[in-house]
């Protein structure tokens, strides 16, 4: 298992356009195989922040849907991030 989490930050006159961009990502990353969960959102408290969560049975099948990365216009919104990538050996219910 791999979770892709994070945050990039975003002008915040412009996070809701961006994450309206978005939303065609979300849609074709829930349904790629090999995806768990894909989530992209505003962060309740800093108003440029926007929170990543990606979850992925394999890091091969992470990179058959990430292909070249964000579109141009949505890389160059982004004005900083910190996003890293987990793999995790074991998963158990709380």
């Amino acid at each position: 298992m791999l979770i892709v989490a994070g945050s990039l930050y975003v002008d915040p006159d412009r996070r809701e356009a961006y994450l309206a961009d978005c939303v065609e990502v979300v849609r074709q990353a829930r349904s790629a195989p090999g995806c768990v969960d894909f989530a992209i959102s505003a962060d309740l408290v800093e108003p440029g922040r926007i929170n990543v969560y990606e979850r992925w049975e394999s890091e091969t099948r992470l990179l058959e849907f990430r292909g070249a990365g964000p579109a141009d216009e949505q890389a160059v919104a982004i004005l900083g991030a910190e996003v890293r990538r987990y793999l995790i050996s074991a998963v158990e219910a709380p």
